[in-house]
Formats: structure tokens, C-alpha cells, sequence
């Protein structure tokens, strides 16, 4: 014990007081413990916390961005959540955001977010890779977020820039440095959302982080292009723009909100060539998905489908009795049997839909 103390003051020697308010330092360091890559350390930020390699995240072709269902108190609906992650495996999707804006991240406490990575990894994590939505337009939460996923086992972080309290490109750069040390990050640019882009200057200077994996970029295919021109991977934002991004701008995958529903024709779209009739024949179902903010229409769908409850956390609401009934048209269109879920498609009325405020 004593031994141990004393290799411990040759580390981090401290102030010693020398009389009535003097001090003296006896050669003062900063702790190196928040740097060290040590995995029996406490969480510090400069840890290596995360066993996934990199190349592994960047190589992911099809991502969903998974929806999370609720019980009628507003709970998650676990039962539910594990039947569409296991349709997303069994029709070869390769990783899954959790969390996120589709999963409705932006509505849940951290606890529950957390709780539904680590839920994801332990279920799951063998088969899929799990990414996390961990971004913030706070620094401190995305670090802590961060630390908490990588903590509880997710592959890689999904990272948007602060929104509504917008700030300089040098703060962003700042702001992406401080969670790129923990592990595999994706950069996620949506202008529509946060009214402000993540322009390539910034990208170009995150890129030298070894943990940069790539760009979720909803800009456009232009932007994706001159990415890709320079060895980056770039997943689309933009399911109606994703087949042209895969195969004639250079993009490695999408990251999707229609493989929800059609997992199996996303991947074909995604990996058996340029499919121009399959994009036709799926381009209606994704119209109607962004026909108003996302996750709107995905939540409509999948309760009429009968794979989840039809059930709301407020400030969303389902579709209107006209958008609903179009969807039914689109899913026998399609066909339903590529459609996740095993009951057929019905119009569900306003009366069927709970809406909670407080859960």
C-alpha cells in the first residue's frame, strides 16, 4: 500500500504548503490519466473506449434510421422495436442509427436514449452495427452523450452540428474534435433542419481525425460528388436522390427512412447495380414518406401496417384520413409482401390514434 502511494505522488506530485499562505509546487504535471489509453481508466474523453475499426463503419452500404415504437403510457415498446431490428437483419441492412431524428431522439431523456443503445447492442450488436445518435447543439452533452454510447457498446456516433444556437466554422470544427477522439464518427449535414451547413472546408479539416468515417450529407448529390472525388464516405440523406448517389455520384450507401418499410428493395437498390424501374416503382413511397416533416408519415405507416401501436409523443400527429388512404393505394402498388409486417395494410381513423404530451 505503501509502495502504491508513492509510485502514485512520483506521478502526480502536489502542492505542498510552505508556511502561512505560501505554496510551493514540488514539479507540478497535469494528470495524464484523460489520456491515456488505458480501457481500465474511468470515461475521460481522449480514452480509446471503442474496439470498432474504422474501416468497418465506412464499408456499411445500407443504414437505417430506425423508428422507435410506444406502449400507450409512452414507454418504448420493446417488443415491437426488436421485430422491425430483426426485419432489418433478416433483409440484409448492415447498421442502424438509434435515436435519431426518425427515431425521435429529440424526444426522449438522455436516459432513455442511452438505455436504447445499450438495449440495441445486446440484442443485436452481434448482427448489425449500431450507431448512436449522440449529437447536440450542446458540446458538454455530446461529449457525455458519447461517452455513455460508446460506454454501453455502440460501433459509432452519429454527430449534428449545434443547431438554433448556430455557430462560427471554427466552432464547429471545435465542436465535431471534441467526441471524433472517442470512436468511429459519422458526420450528419441537414441544413433543412439545423439552418446552417456543414460547408466542405470544415469537413476537409475533420477528415484528418484517424476516426472520421464519412458524411450523412442531405445537400445534394453535387455535394456527395465532390466528397467522393476525394476518397471520403458519404452516405446519402436523401432517400429519393439515393439510387443516383450510389451509382453515379460515387456514394457509398444511403442512410434511409424507407428501408423501415421496405428493407428488402432498399438493399437492392443499394447492392445489385443501377436498378432505374426499382427506383420508379419505389420513388411514390418515398414522396409520400416527406410529404410533411419526418417521422410523420412513418409513424402513420407502420401503425397501419400493424407492426407498431398507433401511437404519438406530441408535437407529432399522424397524417390526415387522405394521406392515409394513399398509402394503402401505394403498399398494394408495391405489393405487400415486401412491405415489413404480416397483417394487411388498413386505414386507421383519427379515433385510433393516441396522441400523449406527458409520458
Amino acid at each position: 500500500m505503501v509502495s502504491a502511494c508513492i509510485k502514485l505522488c512520483k506521478l502526480f506530485p502536489i502542492d505542498i504548503q510552505v508556511g502561512q499562505g505560501k505554496r510551493e509546487s514540488k514539479r507540478w504535471r497535469p494528470a495524464r490519466a484523460a489520456t491515456m489509453q488505458d480501457v481500465h481508466l474511468p470515461m475521460r474523453s481522449f480514452e480509446l473506449k471503442n474496439r470498432t475499426q474504422v474501416n468497418e463503419i465506412k464499408r456499411l452500404k445500407l443504414i437505417t434510421a430506425i423508428k422507435t415504437p410506444y406502449l400507450p403510457d409512452g414507454r418504448f415498446d420493446l417488443e415491437a422495436y426488436d421485430y422491425l431490428l430483426n426485419m432489418q437483419i433478416v433483409n440484409g441492412v448492415e447498421g442502424v442509427i438509434v435515436g435519431g431524428t426518425t427515431g425521435e431522439g429529440q424526444l426522449m431523456s438522455w436516459d432513455e436514449h442511452i438505455m436504447l443503445i445499450g438495449h440495441t447492442v445486446n440484442c443485436f450488436g452481434d448482427a448489425i452495427k449500431v450507431i448512436g445518435n449522440t449529437g447536440s447543439n450542446s458540446t458538454r452533452e455530446a461529449i457525455h452523450a458519447t461517452e455513455q454510447g460508446f460506454a454501453v457498446g455502440m460501433h459509432a456516433a452519429l454527430h449534428i452540428n449545434p443547431y438554433y444556437g448556430k455557430t462560427s466554422h471554427e466552432g464547429l470544427v471545435l465542436h465535431f474534435r471534441s467526441v471524433l477522439s472517442m470512436g468511429p464518427t459519422i458526420i450528419y449535414n441537414v441544413p433543412g433542419r439545423t439552418g446552417q451547413d456543414i460547408p466542405p472546408l470544415v469537413i476537409k479539416k475533420l477528415a484528418e481525425s484517424p476516426n472520421f468515417a464519412g458524411v450523412k450529407e442531405c445537400v445534394g448529390n453535387d455535394r456527395i460528388n465532390e466528397y467522393t472525388n476525394n476518397g471520403m464516405s458519404v452516405w446519402s440523406g436523401n432517400d429519393d436522390q439515393c439510387h443516383d448517389a450510389r451509382w453515379n455520384y460515387g456514394a457509398r450507401g444511403v442512410i434511409s427512412v424507407t428501408s423501415n418499410l421496405v428493407p428488402g428493395l432498399m438493399h437492392d437498390l443499394m447492392f445489385n447495380g443501377k436498378d432505374e424501374a426499382l427506383n420508379k416503382m419505389v420513388s411514390p413511397l418515398m414522396d409520400w414518406l416527406f410529404c410533411e416533416p419526418n417521422p410523420i408519415a412513418l409513424n402513420t405507416a407502420l401503425a397501419q401496417l400493424g407492426v407498431i401501436r398507433p401511437i404519438f409523443r406530441l408535437p407529432y400527429a399522424p397524417l390526415p384520413i387522405e394521406k392515409r388512404i394513399q398509402f394503402c393505394n401505394i403498399v398494394r402498388d408495391i405489393g405487400r409482401k415486401n412491405f415489413v409486417g404480416n397483417r394487411d395494410v388498413q386505414v386507421l381513423e383519427d379515433e385510433d390514434f393516441i396522441l400523449l404530451g406527458r409520458y
